[in-house]
């Protein structure tokens, strides 16, 4: 049985309706279908990486999600300066404007800890900081 197709790479790769509000050689930006927050915009890279146990450290994956952690602020600052929380987790980054939509919604985002959830983009670089950025 064939894998149904990832609609990450689909929309990557633009071949769906969905509006793009950033694109690079990296990653492409657009807004989540299902906003959880006043501003809620997915950051996902090109290349089809599955999760974020797929991630290596090693400076590739480092600088991947740093430009995509970094394009995320810089979206949220254009389009919520007022919203002094901003939120940007998973390797397809949530970046959400709190107030979240309804207010409950902000556990949903939460990183649990060893409990699973969502891990905080700075957390996971420095998990994939490669050695000789250490003093970085």
């Amino acid at each position: 049985m064939a894998a149904s197709p990832c609609i990450f790479c689909e929309i990557a790769r633009s071949t769906t309706t969905t509006r793009l509000i950033h694109q690079d050689d990296k990653i492409v930006a657009f807004q989540d279908i299902k906003p959880a927050a006043f501003k809620h915009y997915l950051i996902i890279p090109i290349e089809h990486i599955p999760t974020v146990r797929n991630l290596q450290r090693s400076e590739e994956h480092y600088s991947l999600v740093a430009h995509m952690l970094n394009v995320g602020r810089t979206l949220l600052q254009e389009d919520a300066p007022q919203s002094t929380q901003h939120s940007v987790d998973h390797l397809h980054l949530h970046c959400l404007a709190p107030p979240y939509m309804p207010s409950w919604k902000f556990i949903k985002y939460s990183s649990l800890g060893p409990l699973g959830g969502f891990i905080i983009a700075e957390k996971l670089l420095e998990k994939l900081k490669p050695s000789k950025f250490s003093h970085l």
